[in-house]
């Protein structure tokens, strides 16, 4: 299990993954899901990965050195994708290539392929872009009207992105709302834990402004979480107990 969430707002992308991987609950291990594929000040690119830890990691070799599945043409590298568009495109088609090698292994010890990625950044003069991109190797863009992207164990951090993330949020109260989101994940499921890594980028910017590793303990990450519990308390002692069943009586 994972959870990973883009925010893309006027102010450039934000990109957090949590690092838990298991396979039952005595085989607990810590694995990247966030990566990078950069050249600095030509063009920044990240991939977030879910879902079978060992297709995700073939797709993301192989997007490193070559999508080798367009016969007599040489292989293509994410690095030299013209577009953020075509390079989606790619991840799309890495996806299904590892999915034809494999297949009939996974069939035959009837396992499950099901992966899906996140990708987002910027090339050259283009936009940021955002997409998401499904294990078929289709794929939907963020927009402004829906300026954030999930994947692995979403249910329980999308409430407060869907009430507290517009395009219009400033970069870095979205990087906050995604690690309150990410909180919110962790402690509903034993299945996503830290360490978290993040990643903000600018609008304009075609290198990463934070690259950086949350680990247990980091002071900031506990204070968040302290304060949005207590913030949480605070709002449901704050609103009005509900007009239903026998009222309660003053004390004079």
């Amino acid at each position: 299990m994972t959870y990973c969430v883009g925010v893309l707002v006027e102010g450039g992308l934000v990109m957090i993954a949590d690092t838990r991987t298991n396979a039952g609950l005595d085989n607990i291990s810590t694995y990247r899901k966030l990566h990078h594929f950069n050249v600095p000040g030509e063009r920044v690119m990240l991939l977030a990965s879910a879902g079978n830890l060992s297709v995700t990691q073939s797709v993301v070799s192989m997007l490193a050195e070559g999508v080798d599945d367009a016969e007599g043409e040489p292989p293509a590298r994410l690095r030299d994708a013209p577009s953020m568009f075509k390079a989606a495109q790619l991840v799309g088609r890495a996806i299904r290539r590892v999915q034809t090698i494999e297949r009939a292994g996974f069939e035959a010890a009837n396992l499950r392929m099901d992966v899906s990625f996140l990708f987002g950044g910027r090339i050259g003069a283009g936009a940021m872009r955002l997409f998401m991109i499904y294990s078929a190797g289709n794929f939907i863009e963020c927009s402004r009207d829906a300026p954030f992207l999930q994947i692995g164990e979403h249910k329980y951090g999308k409430p407060i992105l869907d009430r507290a993330v517009t395009y219009e949020t400033e970069l870095y109260d979205a990087l906050k709302v995604s690690l309150v989101s990410m909180d919110s994940t962790m402690r509903s499921n034993l299945g996503v834990g830290l360490p978290i890594d993040i990643a903000v980028l600018r609008s304009d910017g075609l290198d990463l402004e934070v690259n950086h590793r949350i680990e247990a303990g980091e002071p900031y990450f506990h204070d968040l979480r302290e304060r949005w519990s207590a913030a949480l308390r605070a709002a449901h002692r704050a609103i009005p107990r509900p007009p239903y069943g026998p009222q309660r009586t003053p004390l004079s």
